[in-house]
């Protein structure tokens, strides 16, 4: 379990946890069963560069912080997966474990606005946490149309 001890800590654990989504996504785009599950991929990697040059910026400026007893409590290791992707890994299975890694940083983007210093950051964490939803929603569906209806 992950003991932070600061901003920068959490910073850190969700830039690497991005880097982790970046390098998932490109790795599903290469077995992508379709065209358009490929571009999928491909731009869910390119978001989540985007998230991670977000979270860098915060990180630079040093305009972000959080008390430090809070932080002890944001428990932000119960909001990732902790599954590692496979060779042998089948579609259903990423699809999955793409769901999961979603919800996972829709919550630690959740708790993370809810520890925001002000509105702006609140805004910036909510903003994240949509789009980590959105990403959810699209490997349901995708679900639903490659696994539940041909079964």
């Amino acid at each position: 379990m992950n003991q932070f001890t600061n901003t920068n800590d959490i910073l850190d654990f969700a830039m690497e946890n991005e880097q982790k989504a970046v390098d998932f996504y490109t790795q599903l785009a290469k077995s992508a069963r379709t065209d358009d599950m490929r571009d999928t991929f491909e731009q869910f990697a390119k978001e989540e560069i985007g998230h991670k040059a977000r979270l860098a910026k915060i990180k630079e400026e040093g305009i972000f912080s959080l008390p430090n007893e809070k932080v002890a409590d944001l428990k932000i290791s119960d909001y990732v997966v902790k599954v590692e992707p496979t060779a042998e890994m089948t579609y259903e299975q990423a699809l999955v474990l793409a769901m999961k890694r979603e919800k996972a940083a829709f919550k630690l983007y959740m708790k993370l606005s809810e520890q925001a210093p002000s509105n702006e950051y609140e805004m910036l964490f909510l903003g994240l946490a949509q789009e980590e939803s959105r990403h959810k929603l699209r490997f349901e569906i995708e679900y639903d149309e490659y696994v539940l209806r041909e079964n």
